[in-house]
């Protein structure tokens, strides 16, 4: 058998950490990439497809695998498989083999690197008690120390998944029931999550005690449904109920659903950037969908730093929904002054440098006819390391753009993520490093402007930004950490700790 483990490998005749080791391997995720996306739901006689739908809702979430687990009644079934949802599961034999009328299922984010078949969810494990199920998005922020603990206590790890620590951890609880074995296993672990699992009972949906990560509540006839979204109800007719409360624990056995909350009471603390980007524009966020945000933000980013061009053209997609509202509220034209090609994969053939060397060219090029002998505003969402941005600037002026002026709508992206959401280390996030007139002259725009914090809170439908109290989980910003990345503290291993979130969840 195929051994996938990742062996150590020399440098100078020793031996490299398991933290150096992902070090090297993933140098080169320098972008903010999606999440993952879950999914659940209970007593459907149709439950893998629906899942399956439900998924393909969430497929920007995370496009490098996805899996599907149902239980039967007798048995669970599991498929995983590497590539999107719309390759794998519609394919009815695939489905035939997933019979049961409860099922959970799990996107995971896109990244590059070696064979990650093994870190595909959902994870699946026989346990004391009868077999469980998990599907995970977000990240513990003290992964590294459980796993040490764990393995020297005799655990045996085959991912480099820190969901799989919270399998080992419910596995070695000396509590009776299975939903008290999770409770104490949640007890031990810190980060952003929210998990849907399945045991041979029930149903099960679980939100961090800040909120950081998005689970919400829906129902289809007498079918509960647990997803990272809302888009994923509207696929399949469903109605939304609610969100899932930070802090709480909805257990689905037999039409029933109950409710726990076994953590203290925290303010919520949903993160910001699914206000800004991650979640899908048709989704609903605090009953508004993620678009009317959006648009907010492109309208207060115009009130803010405006500029009078003659066009307002986005970064398409995520900048087009913040370029309407800028449009709108400066009363400046909205061109689409750059076509996106949808159908350009992760896995595009790149035979040469010279080919390589086209770089955004694979994805974006100038509309000519809507830019030549123009100002023009670019607007987008973000800003990380500028390298995309500055390709586009110089795709601008190469179709005869007078002017470039950049937009973003959003603040300055400082600090690194450790809750799940792939971002660069601190040292190579543009903005820690940069001030606003040499980020400027790097991209090489006319001129740049973000949106405030205040302003994000404003267009958020806040005042402002409380300090004492702040109503989103706004670290990229602000350094603001609400869970503390407990495995290492100072600059060097954080920095370190966020290139080892890369591979969390592969």
């Amino acid at each position: 058998m195929k051994n996938n483990s990742i062996p150590p490998y020399k440098k100078k005749d020793k031996y490299v950490s398991f933290e150096a080791r992902f070090t090297a391997q993933h140098r080169h995720q320098l972008s903010i990439k999606e999440e993952c996306g879950v999914f659940g739901i209970s007593d459907n006689k149709d439950a893998a497809a629906l899942t399956a739908l439900g998924l393909h809702a969430l497929q920007h979430r995370g496009q490098e695998g996805c899996g599907i687990v149902t239980y039967d009644n007798v048995n669970f079934h599991l498929e995983r498989r590497l590539g999107l949802v719309g390759d794998n599961f519609t394919k009815s034999q695939t489905l035939e083999k997933l019979s049961g009328s409860m099922a959970i299922g799990h996107n995971r984010y896109s990244t590059s690197g070696r064979d990650t078949m093994r870190n595909v969810q959902p994870f699946y494990a026989d346990l004391h008690g009868g077999g469980v199920s998990i599907a995970h998005n977000g990240n513990l922020t003290n992964a590294i120390m459980l796993r040490e603990s764990l393995v020297k206590d005799g655990a045996i790890f085959h991912t480099t998944s820190d969901t799989e620590t919270i399998v080992q951890l419910i596995a070695r609880s000396k509590k009776n029931m299975i939903v008290e074995k999770i409770i104490d296993a949640l007890w031990q672990i810190q980060g952003g999550y929210a998990l849907t699992m399945l045991s041979n009972e029930m149903l099960i949906g679980i939100r961090d005690p800040f909120g950081i990560r998005p689970l919400i509540l829906g129902k289809l006839d007498h079918s509960y449904i647990l997803a990272s979204e809302t888009c994923a109800l509207d696929i399949i007719g469903a109605e939304y109920v609610r969100d899932i409360e930070n802090g709480e624990i909805v257990i689905i056995e037999k039409g029933k659903l109950k409710s726990i909350k076994p953590f203290p009471i925290r303010a919520k603390r949903p993160d910001v950037f699914e206000y800004i980007y991650f979640a899908r524009p048709d989704s609903l966020l605090e009953g508004q969908c993620a678009y009317e945000y959006r648009k907010n933000l492109g309208e207060q980013l115009a009130k803010e730093c405006g500029v009078r061009p003659d066009v307002v053209v986005p970064v398409p997609d995520s900048g087009v929904p913040a370029a309407l509202g800028y449009s709108q509220a400066a009363g400046i034209h909205f061109e689409l002054g750059l076509i996106r090609n949808h159908y350009v994969g992760r896995t595009f053939i790149q035979p040469s440098q010279n080919i390589r060397s086209l770089g955004v060219k694979l994805k974006l090029n100038a509309n000519k006819s809507s830019i030549k002998d123009k100002v023009v505003v670019l607007i987008d969402d973000s800003l990380v390391r500028g390298t995309t941005c500055h390709k586009i600037i110089k795709t601008l002026y190469h179709a005869g753009a007078k002017e470039v002026h950049v937009r973003i709508a959003s603040p300055e992206i400082k600090f690194p993520d450790f809750y799940g959401v792939d971002t660069p280390t601190k040292k190579e996030l543009l903005a820690a490093n940069k001030s606003n007139e040499e980020i400027c002259e790097y991209i090489g725009a006319k001129s740049l402007k973000f949106l405030s914090l205040d302003g994000l809170y404003k267009a958020m439908g806040h005042e402002k930004r409380s300090a004492e109290s702040p109503q989103f989980t706004d670290h990229h910003f602000t350094g603001d950490y609400p869970v503390k990345p407990l495995d290492h503290l100072n600059d060097d291993k954080i920095t370190q700790l966020s290139l080892l979130s890369l591979a969390s969840n592969q």
